[in-house]
């Protein structure tokens, strides 16, 4: 076959190196540059929670104001006193340092007749009915210093299964499913956000508190260059096809 014959055969490979390898090197490049945007939030997030884990914590009216100011509220310390209504408590689906269970988020009466849902750290399955732990339940006015966690407007992903109220087993922190299955007086005003406790023993041990993760895995800058490295070796490649054929 002489050359002629062999041109348009050559030309077809290179159109469709061209039409698959340039949207295949637009996407690579988009993910990386979505990992790099990602890196940005997840380093002043950090920073964030760097700044705000070692302040005084502060009264519950401060974090309201912050709020009503349209601040976000997650890692700033937060003090409260009030009463827990224990048998409202719901059990969120958790894991904790490698063992499968529950967060119980109790609903704290506060002294003006409020309502703060309080994490009080995790339970293993084996605990999540409250008679199994009945030295944790205390009575009366309790002190809690701990972690303000803002609330979820909506279920973050769709493959986060639906909440199931009626077997207490929440799957996101839906704050307003957990308040309306708590059986809380009718009316009660429920401030809307979240504390997660400290890591304060409580009676017998469980629930067990310090809950709330810190400590955040940062890996994007290794996924953008991965996703960076891939689009320059493809295109280093179809240059070099490229420039064989034209030869």
């Amino acid at each position: 076959m002489d050359s002629a014959d062999t041109r348009p055969a050559s030309r077809r490979i290179v159109w469709l190196a061209l039409l698959f390898g340039v949207p295949a090197i637009a996407v690579l490049l988009a993910l990386g540059t979505w990992q790099v945007q990602r890196l940005q939030w997840k380093e002043a997030l950090v920073a964030t929670i760097a700044q705000r884990i070692d302040a005084p914590a502060l009264p519950l009216a401060a974090i309201e104001e912050k709020a009503a100011e349209g601040a976000a509220l997650d890692y700033w310390p937060v003090a409260a006193k009030g009463r827990f209504l224990h048998e409202g408590e719901r059990h969120f689906l958790a894991t904790h340092q490698g063992k499968s269970g529950f967060f119980v988020y109790t609903p704290m009466l506060l002294d003006d007749a409020r309502i703060v849902f309080v994490n009080r750290g995790f339970v293993p399955y084996d605990l999540k009915d409250a008679a199994r732990r009945p030295a944790g339940q205390v009575e009366g006015e309790v002190a809690v210093t701990g972690l303000a966690r803002d609330r979820l407007s909506e279920k973050p992903s769709s493959l986060v299964p639906d909440n199931d109220p009626a077997k207490n087993v929440f799957y996101w922190k839906d704050l307003d499913a957990m308040a309306a299955s708590a059986g809380l007086p009718a009316g009660a005003d429920v401030l809307h956000f979240f504390i997660d406790a400290n890591d304060a023993p409580n009676p017998g041990g469980w629930p067990a508190g310090g809950v709330t993760i810190v400590e955040l895995p940062n890996n994007h800058l290794q996924y953008a260059v991965t996703w960076y490295g891939l689009a320059a070796a493809l295109a280093g490649v179809m240059l070099v096809g490229w420039l064989k054929r034209t030869r």
